[in-house]
């Protein structure tokens, strides 16, 4: 793309640099010094712990000879005393001046899309999985971007944040709408409003799950004040938006929101509504079936395959999607059903003898959610399997034995990326907590992982389940500074071949 086309409606406070320069061919826009070669424009992106300007000369080195600086920060970037003029576009903020290059190089895919953002403290991911598998289902190809990754028709691409930068987001968005995808439903986490990854978005819609305090401290959120107004303030983007109204929050985020507002949930006054919750167990099938309500008046019956009542919050909110979009709700019946989430109450095994589970629960109110949800199908016994991460604060340990010891029937206490700390060292931590709720007698301390499920699955009886939980989707293990390689997964199908069982 033509530089002077690239740089359409972009905001600045000065240019220096050869006229001529906006005639250049820019290949990529790239804020990875690493990325940058003849023809790039290089962003300088000032962030929590580094400045893209100290890496603006190895990119000039590199070949780069246009660069887009923030104000204030220009001397750091030492492109004053170099032999050959760069071009240099200084902005307010170099993360908005990203957001605005991105959608323009990439032809502002979003509008070629029903892009519908999900945010809140709880259920993002289960819902953009969902809504992929409800979308599909009913002729609505449809992508996804999240915590997970990206996926659509068949392919995957990992992504590093929850809301990938903007530059990478457009980029997939372009990809999926070229590939013939028609929605996309993505993960809008509170730090990507705040580093400016949507700006840009044209959003179809928004949907607002539930807000607790969550990701605040560090280079995170200052305040819980701070964590909310940025949730509230991506519905500012949104023309219309669905929000589940059982949370106090859900009409003061919704506030700024101009079209259709839809509030789901399972108290009387939401116009979406679910009642007669029924927990739902085959051999091969573990769900809830629910009876949905539009303003009081029943219209139809569902049944979703995850477990628990925020499964029903998550399908209700997908039903509001779909009605906003015109689609018939009786179309949603066959993606409800068949919904698979990674690492999300994941049912990784389930027969007449036993089933086990993988969710990514990893702090002591979500492994209550997930004990008390397969508690309602009535198991023998729940063996719970987790760890805690090490290089945190100790609270954790304490309230995740405390509540494994208090509600599960026996205990595995292993690793959850434990850092520098020794594995062993926290399992023993948590292991007193354990015993002091009650668990003492009921549980098992075997420090890698691998063998805890192996151990584990074998000490399964009918009637048993058994939750894996704090791994989740996840495909590593933080130790010692490195990602190792972990696959939850690959060790229950292992641990099962044992058993003479073959997935």
């Amino acid at each position: 793309m033509i530089l002077e086309q690239l740089l359409e409606g972009l905001a600045t406070t000065a240019v220096k640099g050869p006229d001529t320069a906006l005639q250049t061919d820019i290949s990529d826009v790239v804020y990875d010094s690493r990325k940058a070669v003849e023809g790039t424009l290089f962003v300088c992106m000032v962030g929590a712990e580094t400045d893209g300007h100290k890496y603006a000369r190895n990119a000039y080195d590199a070949g780069c000879r246009v660069f887009v600086l923030e104000a204030g920060h220009e001397a750091a970037a030492h492109l004053g005393d170099v032999p050959e003029q760069p071009y240099v576009i200084v902005v307010e903020n170099t993360r908005v001046a990203l957001a605005k290059l991105s959608d323009t190089f990439f032809g502002h895919p979003s509008g070629d899309l029903k892009v519908i953002g999900i945010t809140g403290t709880k259920g993002k991911t289960s819902i953009t999985y969902i809504l992929q598998s409800v979308l599909d289902k009913a002729g609505v190809p449809t992508g996804l971007i999240g915590t997970a990754g990206a996926s659509w028709n068949g392919k995957q691409v990992p992504t590093v944040n929850t809301t990938p930068e903007s530059y990478e987001t457009q980029k997939l968005l372009r990809q999926m709408a070229d590939d013939g995808v028609k929605a996309v439903a993505i993960e809008v986490s509170s730090l990507g409003v705040k580093w400016h990854r949507t700006d840009f978005l044209e959003f179809f819609c928004g949907i607002f799950t539930n807000i607790s305090p969550d990701h605040i401290g560090g280079h995170e959120h200052k305040t819980y004040e701070e964590y909310y107004s940025f949730k509230k303030a991506f519905f500012s983007l949104c023309g219309q938006a669905a929000a589940c109204g059982d949370d106090p929050a859900a009409a003061d985020m919704l506030e700024a929101v101009p079209g259709r507002k839809i509030f789901y949930g399972l108290s009387e006054h939401n116009e979406f509504r679910a009642e007669n919750m029924v927990p739902t167990r085959s051999d091969d099938f573990m769900g809830i079936r629910f009876d949905f309500l539009r303003n009081g008046v029943k219209e139809d019956t569902f049944e979703i395959s995850l477990p628990g009542d925020f499964s029903v919050h998550n399908a209700l909110a997908v039903l509001a999607v779909c009605d906003l979009m015109g689609l018939d709700l009786e179309k949603a019946k066959e993606g409800l059903r068949n919904v698979r989430v990674p690492g999300r109450c994941q049912i990784k095994y389930l027969s007449k003898e036993f089933g086990i589970i993988i969710d990514y629960a990893h702090n002591d109110i979500s492994l209550e959610g997930i004990i008390q949800t397969v508690r309602a199908y009535g198991p023998k016994r729940i063996i719970t399997l987790f760890g805690s991460v090490g290089d945190r604060a100790q609270l954790r340990r304490e309230e995740l034995g405390t509540t494994s010891g208090r509600l599960a029937d026996f205990t595995v206490i292993t690793e959850d990326d434990p850092g520098f700390e020794d594995p062993k060292k926290i399992a023993d931590e948590i292991a007193v907590f354990v015993e002091k709720a009650g668990g003492a007698g009921k549980y098992v301390v075997i420090p890698d992982r691998e063998e805890a499920v192996a151990y584990a699955v074998a000490m399964l009886e009918p009637g048993d389940f058994l939750l894996c939980c704090g791994k989740g989707h996840e495909r590593f293990m933080k130790v010692r500074g490195k990602k190792e390689p972990f696959n939850e997964e690959r060790c229950i199908e292992e641990a099962l071949k044992k058993r003479g069982i073959e997935l």
